[in-house]
């Protein structure tokens, strides 16, 4: 069943990136109904947020409705989650003070969804103390707020105040919309990413792993109540709210933070592609083009899964086979040899999914020899079925 969102765009330059929040929650399958201020409408028109949502925008409180019920109460009572975003301090004001004189304050007076606040304004007027009172305010009522960045604003001047960006807005959105927190008070470990090494301070041999599959392994264990640690080696992802992220590039380091918190951990999922051999020697000056071949030598480098399946106590270990042949008995022989509990296994070789793709299929095994096989699906749906696999016996 589809979740409800309501979105409440406020006047403001910022309104355009509301666009983009749209289309991404309606990609995660999400339904939008939005509410525009008057003033808003002043920077993008609502056939924009009509053909994004496939909904019609509401604007005017006083407008003939479109069905028989009273529109401010029907989306207030539909909504699983309460959005505004950009917030001005207008709005921001009016809900503190309990005004209600237009459809978008009149609705979240009469939500009793989760409400949350993306600031957008000018840095003064964002730092004056009525504004910052006023959010005090609602915060110890139960409102949320997602602080705005810092960075360059529309009126030319530089500080805090800019709307946090769509990705992350949406990230915490997609939180608060999950009921299921079967995870609460768990301590989930997860490795994603790959990791480099060195051969000289230019250079360095790395894969093609971008980290997608074990940031949405890390958001689903945190959506569903865990506490969760990503140990990531170097992507382009922006690091999820909520999250401690700890930033590797070795397969070293990578061990070394898995190392330092693998006992409290209860469950560990190791989806990073790390390094398995590392030049011999390292060159601590850069190698200089000659007239002939270069030869480097590599060697060995940790075997991380290995050695935390050596020391596994209680906790359940998952680990990644990613393959170019012999899918399922390659896994199965990973999974036999470094005591996993279970391990995800995907063919490398599809040009539709793996590395880089929004979406992977994959085929779970487990120390019991049950076999899921998980057609192509969004990295998001390969974790939530993951995680119901592992938390299904206990």
């Amino acid at each position: 069943m589809k979740k409800n969102l309501v979105l409440g765009v406020s006047g403001g330059i910022a309104v355009y990136k509301a666009l983009e929040i749209v289309s991404l929650l309606v990609k995660k399958d999400i339904n939008v109904n939005v509410i525009m201020t008057e003033s808003a409408t002043k920077f993008v028109t609502p056939l924009s947020f009509q053909s994004l949502s496939q909904n019609m925008v509401t604007c005017d409180m006083f407008a003939e409705p479109k069905a028989w019920e009273i529109q401010h109460i029907s989306l207030a009572e539909k909504a699983d989650v309460f959005l505004v975003a950009p917030a001005t301090a207008n709005i921001i004001g009016k809900v503190a003070n309990g005004i209600a004189d237009d459809m978008l304050s009149t609705t979240i007076m009469a939500t009793k969804a989760k409400v949350i606040f993306a600031p957008a304004m000018n840095t003064n007027m964002y730092e004056n103390p009525i504004v910052q009172e006023n959010i005090k305010k609602l915060k110890s009522l139960g409102y949320e707020f997602i602080d705005p960045a810092e960075g360059r604003l529309a009126c030319g001047t530089s500080g805090k105040g800019k709307l946090e960006s769509p990705e992350i807005i949406v990230d915490k959105v997609l939180m608060e919309l999950n009921e299921n927190k079967d995870l609460l008070n768990k301590n989930v470990v997860v490795t994603a990413g790959p990791t480099i090494a060195p051969i000289d301070p230019v250079r360095f041999i790395t894969n093609r792993s971008t980290g997608k599959m074990g940031y949405a392994i890390a958001k689903e264990a945190r959506n569903r109540g865990a506490n969760v640690t990503l140990i990531s080696g170097p992507t382009s992802i922006i690091a999820p709210k909520d999250i401690n992220v700890v930033e590797v590039s070795t397969n070293e380091e990578m061990k070394n933070e898995v190392m330092n918190i693998f006992d409290e951990a209860d469950i560990v999922i190791k989806s990073a592609a790390v390094a398995d051999y590392k030049p011999k020697n390292y060159s601590t000056q850069k190698i200089k083009k000659g007239d002939g071949e270069l030869c480097i030598e590599f060697i060995r480098d940790n075997d991380i899964l290995m050695e935390l399946g050596s020391k596994k106590k209680n906790q359940i270990l998952v680990g990644f086979a990613a393959e170019s042949q012999e899918l399922k008995d390659n896994a199965m022989s990973k999974l036999q040899r470094k005591n996993l509990d279970y391990i995800v296994a995907n063919d490398i070789t599809a040009s539709d999914t793996g590395f880089a793709s929004e979406d992977n299929k994959v085929i779970i095994l487990s120390k019991e020899g049950k076999e899921i096989y998980l057609d192509k699906m969004s990295k998001e749906k390969i974790a939530t079925n993951l995680f119901d696999i592992i938390l299904e016996k206990r």
